[in-house]
């Protein structure tokens, strides 16, 4: 504020304390009314305006002492202030610059003075720095973020820039445009935002892996082949996946919110484990479908705790299938015994079998000696008929339990099943009741089997026959029918049949039937259910035996009070079987004549180990004009031939022979003389043991115990050939 300069007024007004000596007054002016009228009042006026600018003098004088105050405040401040603050010209002259932006653009003396500004803004954001400046001249404040001021090849400083235009006076008072800069470093800023978006970025990652972990889980839950329930601490069910609306029947949207009781009734027993463990396997439980019917199943349990309660996962495995597979397996291991002990008791009655033979071959040879010994019609005689006839009845039943206990597969060609069944029925009708009606439906396009035509036969007859004697004097009826079928597969691993097409060939009644206890042991040998005297137990048994060895199977079915029926799977013949079959070579060509009285001796060399056979063999042939050595050990008889081979014209020699069979001597003879005929015996004969005996040179195969005639005659036939 500017003041009138009035000192010339006050000239004359000096202070009293003024030591200069004061000019005389004129005489008007030295008494108290010397001064009056306007000049009074001028002084009146001067000294109130005196006054009055010496309170504003004052005023002056405290307003000077405040600014000064206040600049050097703001000069601390702009000092001391934690921001770089600088003061800027308009050609980016630092004019002044506090101590933190020394320390900021210029941290040590080697590096660049901070005297411009510009300089150190970063090439990349020079435009955008100076438009601000622009802006902020233009319109006072302007500000840029996040700029990057470069200090060295190595250090920078990435802050927002403010600035804000002030207006300053040179000492002849033109104007001057300044901008006070300030530089707030966002470094701390920047990091720590940087740090926010990586663990914002982290955070999204951690969550999608988490929604993938609950996608993943949820596919498995839905996926899992054990049915998952999970409850709340009230037993209410939260997850009831696939698996389980599948095995309780109900769906997931009818299952949500029951409780467990609805389909586990044992539920409490599974929720008493929680304040025990945090998981258990809790076995085998009764679980109920949504209907109601009830399941076998396997429980465990996972308990967990958390905030909002507990969560129990139920994890249910269903047994039926493992149930049912195990009581196949029981089933399998069941035949697979029947089928061991079958075999065992095969075994056991072919070796019976085999020593029964040479007994009754013993038997039936003497027997027809004393029957030339004695007289006809003699009671003798007739004893000895009566001996025969019982031995020939004690032979056929050895080839009924032979027929049971051969494993070889038969001499099978294609066969028509009509002819057989026919055939079989006109024998069945002589023995058969007038109370028991038979009736067979064979269609006529049936393919035909693969199989031996007599042991189709004996299969079929043997049936019929356990059928009716089943029914006894009752009236019944026995059906036979057939079929041309392929067996499922839990059928054919019950029977041991391989897949294929079959013929059924069912044989059924409505007899008594039978319980569990007979049918597991209708096939062994000698078990009957018939009174002493009316069965030997063999025919089941030999069916059994005539299906192994077909390559088929024999199905059973019976419930008492409701008949049985029996049903035997043929395997189909194919197009190469149904040629028919070379006709084979006798075994035994006719009797030849007994040898006249001008032909020299023939000498047999007769080995068995049956003491009873060689004596036998030895009578039979002296009788008949032959010199007979016979031999109980193979090896005497190899030895003898070996001394004198030429003595021999005959050599007949057992098949089994303990430690050296009948094969090893007809290969032992061989080499010692090739020329030697050669016969073979045995009362077991198979395909193999034939094709073995004609591949060493066997000249003939004699079946025992066969009649006396026959064995004569091919003994006769063998030791005259030339």
């Amino acid at each position: 504020m500017s003041h009138p300069d009035l000192s010339f007024l006050l000239r004359d007004e000096q202070p009293a304390s003024d030591p200069s000596p004061a000019p005389a007054e004129p005489s008007e002016r030295r008494g108290p009314g010397r001064a009056s009228g306007a000049i009074a009042e001028l002084i009146a006026e001067l000294r109130a305006s005196q006054a009055e600018l010496e309170a504003q003098n004052k005023v002056l004088r405290y307003s000077q002492a405040a600014a000064e105050s206040a600049s050097e405040r703001f000069e601390a401040l702009f000092s001391n202030v934690p921001l770089s603050l600088m003061v800027l010209d308009e050609h980016d002259v630092v004019v002044q610059a506090n101590s933190m932006a020394q320390r900021s653009f210029q941290p040590s003396e080697r590096d660049r003075p901070l005297t411009a500004l510009m300089p150190f803004v970063s090439p990349r954001h020079a435009a955008r720095v100076r438009a601000t400046f622009a802006a902020a001249l233009e319109s006072g404040t302007a500000e840029a973020n996040e700029v990057v001021f470069e200090i060295d090849e190595h250090r920078h400083i990435t802050g927002d820039l403010h600035i804000a235009r002030i207006e300053a006076h040179t000492d002849d008072e033109t104007p001057l445009t300044q901008f006070l800069c300030a530089v707030i470093d966002q470094g701390p800023l920047l990091a720590e935002r940087q740090a926010l978006q990586r663990s914002a970025q982290e955070l999204q990652e951690r969550n999608a892996q988490l929604h993938a972990s609950e996608r993943r889980l949820e596919a498995v839950i839905n996926s899992a082949l054990d049915a998952i329930i999970c409850v709340d601490q009230r037993e209410r069910i939260t997850v009831f996946n696939p698996t389980a609306a599948m095995l309780f029947q109900c769906a997931t949207s009818d299952a949500l919110g029951s409780p467990l009781s609805r389909f586990l009734p044992q539920a409490q027993q599974v929720m008493a484990f929680a304040q025990l463990t945090t998981q258990a396997a809790l076995g085998e439980m009764t679980a109920l479908t949504a209907s109601g019917r009830e399941l076998a199943v396997e429980i465990s349990v996972s308990f967990e705790r958390h905030a909002e309660g507990e969560t129990t996962t139920v994890f249910a495995r269903d047994l039926t299938g493992r149930k049912r597979e195990e009581a196949r397996r029981s089933a399998l291991e069941a035949q697979l015994r029947e089928s061991h002990k079958m075999q065992a008791v095969g075994t056991m009655a072919g070796g019976i079998a085999h020593d029964f033979n040479n007994i009754l071959h013993a038997i039936l040879g003497n027997v027809e000696l004393a029957k030339a010994d004695g007289t006809p019609g003699t009671p003798l005689h007739e004893s000895l008929l009566e001996i025969d006839k019982a031995g020939r009845r004690a032979r056929d039943l050895v080839r009924q339990i032979l027929t049971f206990s051969r494993n070889e597969a038969p001499q099978r060609s294609a066969v028509a099943l009509a002819e057989v069944a026919h055939d079989t029925e006109r024998l069945l009708r002589v023995t058969l009741p007038p109370e028991i009606e038979l009736s067979m439906h064979l269609p006529q396009d049936l393919p035909p089997l693969l199989a031996d035509p007599t042991q189709v036969e004996q299969a079929l007859l043997n049936l019929c026959t356990n059928a009716m004697h089943a029914i006894g004097s009752a009236r019944g009826r026995i059906q036979v029918d057939a079929a041309l079928v392929q067996p499922e597969q839990r059928l054919r691993e019950s029977l041991g049949i391989a897949a294929g097409d079959y013929v059924a060939l069912r044989v059924q009644d409505n007899g008594p039937g039978m319980d569990e206890a007979t049918l597991s042991r209708i096939f062994e040998p000698f078990f009957t259910t018939k009174p002493v005297g009316q069965g030997t137990g063999l025919g089941l048994a030999v069916v059994h035996g005539v299906m192994r060895t077909h390559g088929g199977g024999v199905d059973v079915h019976s419930t008492p009070g409701q008949g049985s029926r029996f049903t035997l799977y043929f395997p189909v013949a194919t197009q190469a079987a149904h040629a028919p079959p070379a006709a084979a070579a006798p075994r035994t060509a006719p009797k030849a004549p007994a040898p006249s009285a001008g032909d020299r001796q023939r000498h047999v060399m007769y080995v068995d180990d049956d003491a009873a056979l060689v004596f036998l063999v030895q009578r039979l042939l002296r009788r008949r004009g032959y010199e007979v050595s016979g031999f109980t050990d193979p090896h005497e008889a190899t030895d003898a031939l070996r001394a004198a081979p030429g003595r021999y014209d005959l050599l007949v020699t057992d098949y089994n022979m303990p430690g050296y069979s009948g094969l090893d001597l007809v290969r032992a003879a061989r080499a010692i003389r090739p020329d030697l005929p050669v016969a073979l015996a045995s009362g077991y004969v198979t395909a193999e043991i034939e094709q073995a005996a004609l591949a060493e040179g066997a000249r003939a195969l004699i079946h025992k115990p066969n009649d006396v005639e026959e064995l004569c005659a091919t003994v006769d036939r063998l030791a005259h050939e030339r």
